[in-house]
């Protein structure tokens, strides 16, 4: 890239604009490259990686390369790189910083995950970065840490499909013990839809629910979290199941009888019905 066009980086988010996630790392992004913020015009939590289809996606700029968009962050990602920043696609994708964890099943309903999953989709290398802890100097201090992060990947040679989602614990800036690069945990909720009554007597419902998280295997990102460390989990968007496939692939004989096909259209004739063919004689 010449000098004339420094590296472009491209922030977004599912707490909207206005988060001050989203302010802290668009102001120590700066340090990296030049920043374009594309991102939601109101919260997109939970959203995962739902695309606007069925209705005009509108920008309203809201200063130089920041726009507001009245879509999901998969939404932003796309408009931002197949139009907003058509000339000079961006070299890395950031999204956040979110308010709260993703971990676990999590990243598959996430917003933020999903805006970096949208990113790697189109050949960007991208970091989901979320953090427990809300206050303004938390949010500083992990903008501060994604900058080395991202710095760190723009000077190597990116990993093929390179896709990190990163979790910074909840503990005191100096009590984090350190950082851990793990898989991701399972995770599961006890009671999770709540029934309500509302004051006309109709129930209603909210999805909520106490978590419950299992470990898949050691060196989880829960189990990373809960040792007061950073969570770094590289993320594959390839969901196949090799094992299961395997053992799938042995069943095929048996699914073999079971393929749909076109009943036949010729009229079965039954033995006694069949005339004798007939025998030339010399």
């Amino acid at each position: 890239m010449s000098s004339h066009h420094p590296l472009q980086i491209l922030l977004t988010n599912d707490d909207g604009i206005g988060s001050l996630g989203l302010k802290a790392l668009t102001s120590a992004m700066k340090k990296v490259g030049e920043v374009w913020v594309v991102a939601p015009e109101r919260p997109q939590n939970a959203v995962g990686r739902a695309l606007t289809l069925h209705k005009p996606l509108r920008s309203t700029q809201l200063g130089k390369q920041m726009f507001a968009i009245n879509g999901t962050p998969a939404d932003c990602v796309t408009l931002a790189i197949g139009k907003l920043m058509e000339h000079h696609p961006p070299a890395l994708l950031v999204s956040g910083i979110n308010q709260g964890l993703n971990l676990g099943d999590d990243v598959t309903n996430s917003g933020t995950v999903s805006g970096a999953m949208e990113g790697r989709l189109h050949g960007i290398p991208s970091i989901a970065v979320s953090q427990e802890d809300h206050s303004r100097s938390r949010y500083k201090m992990v903008a501060e840490f994604t900058t080395c992060l991202a710095s760190m990947i723009l000077r190597k040679s990116p990993l093929k499909d390179l896709l990190l989602n990163v979790n910074i614990p909840a503990c005191p800036i100096h009590k984090i013990s350190g950082i851990r690069f793990t898989s991701l945990s399972q995770r599961r909720y006890l009671n999770q839809v709540i029934e309500k009554v509302d004051p006309r007597g109709k129930k209603y419902y909210w999805i909520a629910g106490e978590r419950i998280t299992w470990h898949r295997k050691e060196l989880s990102d829960f189990q990373a979290i809960s040792q007061q460390m950073i969570s770094i989990t590289p993320l594959h968007l390839d969901m196949t199941e090799y094992q299961s496939l395997k053992v799938l692939q042995t069943w095929g004989e048996g699914l073999t009888g079971c393929v749909p096909h076109e009943p036949s259209t010729r009229k079965r004739v039954s033995a006694k019905q069949r005339k004798p063919s007939r025998i030339m004689r010399p």
